[in-house]
This record gives structure tokens, C-alpha cells and sequence, in this order.
């Protein structure tokens, strides 16, 4: 096992990071370290792309700043700067790379928004549910 290797298996996921879509709104809180001062930068856009991998797993995140100038900034998953990320709402989006949207501005820019629970979140809340069979059997 080479250096490279070890690494990447002594890093653990940020457990502050919930699980993604594209097409969430996310406000992402990260530290920035400025000479001896640090600070917390917010960043609020469309996750545009989610790149899988191990370590090397990101997330894309696109905004109109000013003067309709499109940023985007990508994250590492596994970032300790990664201070917390909040997922405002999440759209129906039917791909898995938003790479259009950098050309749409305007209202034709808008995603409509999802309502039903992901499967992914709907599994999650239906085992929280469920009592535990050690529960029933001692009642």
C-alpha cells in the first residue's frame, strides 16, 4: 500500500454535508483562512453537477452574481473546510449535469420545484418510524 492509498483510507466523509441532488438549492458554508484570520463565506446557488469517487467525489455550485456574471465553485465532499451545507429546495430536474443552464438567464432560469420526498430521504424517514423488534417484544 503506497501513501496515496493510506490516505485516502484514514479520510472519513463530512458528516455535515446531506446527501445531493442536481438541481438543489444549496447555501454552503465554508471557512476561508485569510493570513492569521479565518472566516466563514456563505455561497448559495443550483447544484449544477455531482462528480462520484471516493475521495475525489465534488459538487458544482452555480449563481448570478452581479451584473448577471454566472459563478460557479465546486466542492470537494470529503473538504474539512467544509463547514455546513444547507439544502434550501429541491427542483425536478431530469439529467444528471445542468451544463445548460449556464446558458439560461432570466425567468427561463427558474426550476419548478419538488415536492414529493426523494426516495432516498422517504427510506430514511420510514426505518425512523419503525419500532424496533426488541422494542415490541419487551412491551
Amino acid at each position: 500500500m503506497n501513501l496515496v492509498e493510506s490516505l485516502e483510507k484514514s479520510l472519513q466523509p463530512n458528516a455535515k454535508i446531506p446527501v445531493l441532488q442536481p438541481g438543489d438549492t444549496v447555501r454552503v458554508h465554508q471557512r476561508i483562512v485569510e493570513g492569521d484570520r479565518e472566516r466563514v463565506q456563505v455561497f448559495q446557488g443550483t447544484v449544477i453537477r455531482i462528480r462520484k469517487g471516493s475521495v475525489n467525489a465534488s459538487f458544482t455550485v452555480r449563481r448570478i452574481a452581479s451584473n448577471n456574471i454566472g459563478v460557479e465553485r465546486t466542492y470537494l465532499l470529503m473538504s474539512p473546510r467544509i463547514e455546513k451545507v444547507e439544502v434550501l429546495r429541491h427542483s425536478k430536474v431530469r439529467r444528471a449535469q445542468l451544463y445548460y443552464f449556464r446558458k439560461l438567464k432570466g425567468k427561463s432560469a427558474r426550476l419548478k420545484e419538488r415536492l414529493a420526498q426523494r426516495p432516498v430521504e422517504a427510506k430514511a424517514a420510514a426505518v425512523e418510524a419503525q419500532p424496533d423488534a426488541g422494542e415490541a417484544a419487551g412491551a
